[in-house]
């Protein structure tokens, strides 16, 4: 294996996805191309119908391609089942929604563990873990406290501890500050940072904003369901 491959974590080759609409096709990804590094930041940024949200679902094995391939670790992915998919997901793959998408009557230390009990992980190591993941991101001190009693900013903070419950290879992040003001916005970037800069995660990150966006070392700007431009950033902190 030559040393690109292995730095290489994800890979999308003349990706396509067409749906069917009784007589209609409707194509939302025209051959996509897109390859991302182990350990890198990347943006994905489109207008409306530009393909971005099924590019997302296409690297979080939520669906699968009409045509095409995609690599995670080197390994195809496009013609998995739904179930060798969920367990790709569950392992491999940590999520952050715009809407937190965390579960009401749970805790933040419960909504944590919950993806660790899918994979079968004892409950003492569960809460062990997530009790220090709630630490990492700054919310030890609100850890039994339900959804409805943490502002916007914490909730989105749960949402990106649990998505770290499974040690993922890759985070990826739909909008996550799509729901946040500015300021408490710009807290949650932080943390994602910090997950790539002192953890060495992989993030992608779906975002309108083009301030967002720049966070990262790259960003992808997609129409039409293709790469339309690619910029890269040179940031400093």
């Amino acid at each position: 294996m030559t040393k690109k491959e292995c730095d290489t974590i994800l890979e999308l080759k003349d990706v396509w996805k067409i749906y069917k609409m009784g007589d209609v096709e409707v194509t939302a990804l025209s051959g996509l191309n897109l390859t991302v590094r182990k350990g890198e930041f990347l943006s994905i940024m489109g207008p409306s119908g530009s393909g971005k949200s099924t590019a997302m679902n296409m690297i979080g094995c939520l669906d699968v391609p009409s045509k095409g391939h995609i690599f995670l670790e080197c390994k195809d992915i496009s013609m998995m089942t739904e179930s060798d998919l969920a367990q790709v997901r569950g392992k491999k793959i940590g999520f952050i929604f715009q809407q937190f998408n965390l579960i009401s009557t749970l805790t933040a230390l419960e909504n944590v563990t919950l993806p660790m009990i899918f994979q079968e992980i004892p409950r003492t190591d569960r809460i062990i873990k997530a009790k220090r993941l709630l630490e990492l991101v700054e919310l030890g001190d609100r850890m039994y406290h339900k959804p409805n009693e943490l502002s916007g900013g914490q909730q989105q903070r749960v949402a990106i501890a649990r998505s770290l419950a499974n040690d993922p290879e890759v985070i990826l992040a739909d909008e996550p500050t799509g729901n946040l003001d500015s300021k408490t916005g710009g807290t949650v970037m932080d943390f994602l940072r910090k997950l790539h800069e002192q953890e060495g995660k992989t993030i992608i990150m779906v975002t309108h904003d083009e301030d967002i966006a720049k966070n990262a070392d790259r960003i992808e700007y997609l129409r039409d369901g293709r790469i339309l431009k690619t910029l890269k950033n040179d940031r400093k902190h």
